[in-house]
């Protein structure tokens, strides 16, 4: 039995849809792929998960509480059901909304970006998600340990900066320690390349939804603004004039009272941060694929990690 025939086996047997339907493979990242359904009435993606970024037993479970809190968004999939049991499928299974859109362009749709991004970061905190206390340290200890999982002599010069480039955000975190106190906390998607935009003239939103936790804005804002972020899966470096552009809208439509000179600062500061995640988890991923321990891979992803690797000391200079 194919996969999309076992799909469509377990969605009728476990009673979440009854009509006829049609599946196809719709995209997979590094711990999901996701699945079309269309039946007589409505489009629907089914999500299987093989994996999880934040350490937990019940990842797809966690996924399904973020979408709940982040729905009244109105820029988010609607979620309608999850097990843990995957029927042989994954680790665990969702099904939710299908939204139709093309991937964010980095020269067109800032102002969409940033409108998405503070219609959710007003929304209340949930309860039942993970909390960044120390959004610097935990991201700083969160890449430290996936430096530490593999120390083989491939690629150990990229490593050695890391670690070393670990220190200086640990000590740029014990010099500005006041820097982010008193902020608002909120939650953020903290994976927001241009593909997990979708653009569409009645309805852009954000989608994956896998890492959110509740931090600091700034966290989703310079995840977005990075250059790991915005080459992932275009060849566009933003300049200091689009970016400007894009946080001013942000700044606006947040209803922040704080200078733009502010939200810039801070938002530089967390890039720092969001480099090196972004680079600790390409080493480790890197291993990750040439051990073969991982379930789902990626030939254009793998290139990629690969070029960030060897581009390492270009990105921290």
């Amino acid at each position: 039995m194919d996969k999309s025939t076992a799909v469509s086996a377990y969605l009728k047997d476990h009673g979440w849809l009854s009509r006829s339907l049609q599946c196809t493979f719709l995209a997979a990242g590094e711990y999901n792929e996701n699945y079309r359904i269309v039946d007589e009435q409505q489009e629907y993606v089914f999500r299987i998960n093989h994996g999880t970024q934040l350490g937990l037993s019940r990842q797809i479970e966690y996924e399904f509480h973020v979408l709940e809190a982040v729905f009244p968004s109105g820029v988010t999939p609607r979620p309608y059901r999850y097990s843990l049991d995957g029927g042989g499928l994954g680790n665990g299974v969702l099904l939710m909304e299908y939204i139709p859109g093309r991937p964010l362009d980095y020269g067109r749709d800032l102002d969409t970006a940033a409108r998405i991004f503070a219609r959710i970061h007003r929304l209340p905190t949930d309860p039942r998600l993970i909390v960044q206390e120390d959004p610097i340290r935990d991201i700083a200890a969160e890449s430290l340990g996936m430096l530490k999982r593999y120390n083989g002599s491939e690629y150990s010069e990229v490593r050695s900066l890391l670690l070393q480039y670990y220190e200086d955000i640990l000590e740029m975190a014990a010099h500005s320690p006041l820097m982010f106190e008193g902020e608002s906390r909120c939650i953020v998607n903290t994976e927001v390349n241009s593909g997990n935009f979708l653009v569409d003239s009645r309805r852009s939103c954000l989608v994956d939804w896998e890492k959110a936790v509740v931090s600091c804005r700034y966290q989703d804002l310079a995840h977005f603004l990075v250059p790991t972020t915005t080459l992932w899966k275009t060849d566009c470096r933003l300049n200091k004039e689009a970016r400007g552009v894009f946080l001013e809208t942000y700044r606006q439509q947040s209803g922040l009272d704080i200078p733009l000179t502010e939200l810039r600062e801070k938002t530089a500061i967390m890039e720092r941060v969001i480099l090196l995640r972004a680079l600790s988890w390409c080493y480790m991923a890197w291993h990750e694929y040439t051990s073969r321990n991982r379930a789902l891979t990626n030939d254009a992803t793998f290139r990629k990690i690969v070029s960030y690797l060897d581009e390492t000391r270009c990105f921290l200079s």
